[in-house]
């Protein structure tokens, strides 16, 4: 997959991550799905190394998912006890 079918797939993930969790975030929507697009590559990345998954398989989505659904929980902690 190109670099910018990356950058789609992420944009989708962290939108779904958003949808999953709704509430304000302090960043904003664009913050929150650029979080959600790091967070689909980690948790990405980490189900194929620990093999949950192999690259093209639909668990992929889902570990992407979860992946986006964690950073944006630890976003909205750190970043609203700053506040």
């Amino acid at each position: 997959m190109s670099i910018l079918g990356w950058i789609v797939f992420g944009f989708i993930v962290g939108v779904v991550a958003k949808l999953l969790m709704p509430g304000r975030d302090p960043g904003g929507f664009i913050v929150t799905v650029a979080i959600g697009v790091v967070g689909a590559l980690v948790g990405g990345f980490l189900g194929r190394l620990l093999g949950i998954y192999h690259e093209g398989d639909p668990g992929g989505f889902v570990m992407a998912v979860i992946g986006s659904i964690v950073l944006l929980w630890i976003y909205r902690r750190t970043a609203g006890a700053a506040t």
